[in-house]
C-alpha cells in the first residue's frame, strides 16, 4: 500500500528524524512539505536534496505575525527565483487561531485577506496548486478569493467548516486532506462520510501532535494507514480501495 503524505512539516524535524523518515517510510510514495516563512522556505528546498521522496511547497503561514513589507517583497523575490522548485504555494491562508485569540481589528484581519489575495495571484501566474489553512467562518472568504481568479486547484489542509462551506468546497472540486484526528474525532468522521472520496488526501501536519491512540507520539507518516483505514471504513470500502484511490487524487493534483 503506497501513500503520500499531503501536508507535513519536515523542516520544523530534526535531521536525524528526517534521515529516518526518509529511511523507514517504505510505503511513502513523497512527503510534501509545507513552509511557513523565508527561512522555511529555504530548509525545505534543501531538504528535497535529501531524497525525491520530498517536495516542498513555499508560502507564509497565516497565524503569526504579518511580515514586513521588506520581508514580504524577500519572499516573494525568493519564491519567483525557486519557482520551479517547488511544488505548490503553500502554507497559506487566513488566520482564525490568531483572530480568535489576540482579537484583531477589522483592518489588521484585512491585512492578512490581501496578503492571501497575493499569494493566490502568484499561484494562477504560476499555474501552481495551492495549499490552504482556512478553517470556520475563514473558508468562505478563501473561497471568494480562489473564485474570484478561477483557481481550481485548492486544498483544504485539516479543513472544519459547515455544511454550506463543504458543500461549497465540493461544487468548487476543492480538495481537503485529513488528518490522524479522523481516529477520535466526530465531526472529522461525519465531514469524511460527505466528501466525496475522489476529492479526499491525507497528511499528518507533523509535527503537530495528536489525542487519542497517538497521545505523547512523535508524529509520523506511518500513521497515515490508521486514518485511511478509518476512511474505508466510514466509506464502507476496502483499505485498499481507499488507498489506491487518495494515492491517484494527490499524484494527479500535484503532478507527481
Amino acid at each position: 500500500m503506497k501513500m503520500i503524505d499531503s501536508h507535513i512539516h519536515l523542516d520544523q524535524y530534526s535531521d536525524r528524524e528526517i534521515e529516518l523518515i526518509v529511511k523507514e517510510s517504505h510505503d511513502i510514495e513523497a512527503l510534501l512539505s509545507v513552509s511557513t516563512n523565508l527561512e522555511s522556505c529555504k530548509r525545505n528546498l534543501e531538504l528535497t536534496k535529501i531524497s525525491q521522496k520530498i517536495k516542498a511547497a513555499f508560502g507564509f503561514h497565516p497565524e503569526q505575525n504579518l511580515p514586513t513589507d521588506e520581508e514580504l517583497d524577500e519572499l516573494i523575490q525568493w519564491m519567483h527565483q525557486y519557482c520551479s522548485e517547488m511544488i505548490a504555494v503553500g502554507e497559506v491562508g487566513l488566520p482564525y487561531y490568531v483572530k480568535t485569540e489576540q482579537k484583531l481589528t477589522s483592518f489588521q484581519y484585512n491585512q492578512y485577506i490581501k496578503l492571501l489575495e497575493k499569494f493566490i495571484k502568484l499561484a494562477k501566474e504560476w499555474e501552481k496548486p495551492i495549499v490552504l489553512h482556512a478553517v470556520y467562518e475563514d473558508a468562505p472568504i478563501v473561497c471568494e478569493l480562489l473564485e474570484k481568479y478561477f483557481v481550481t486547484k485548492a486544498h483544504f489542509h485539516w479543513f472544519k467548516g459547515d455544511h454550506k462551506t463543504v458543500e461549497r468546497l465540493i461544487q468548487n472540486r476543492y480538495h481537503i486532506s485529513v488528518t490522524p484526528e479522523i481516529i477520535y474525532k466526530e465531526k472529522i468522521q461525519k465531514l469524511v462520510q460527505s466528501y466525496p472520496l475522489e476529492l479526499l488526501m491525507v497528511e499528518t501536519d507533523g509535527p503537530w501532535p495528536f489525542e487519542g491512540p497517538f497521545a505523547g507520539k512523535r508524529t509520523h507518516p506511518n500513521m497515515l494507514e490508521s486514518i485511511i483505514r478509518m476512511v474505508a471504513e466510514i466509506k464502507n470500502k476496502s483499505k485498499a480501495e481507499v488507498s489506491e484511490r487518495i494515492l491517484e487524487n494527490t499524484k494527479i493534483f500535484y503532478g507527481i
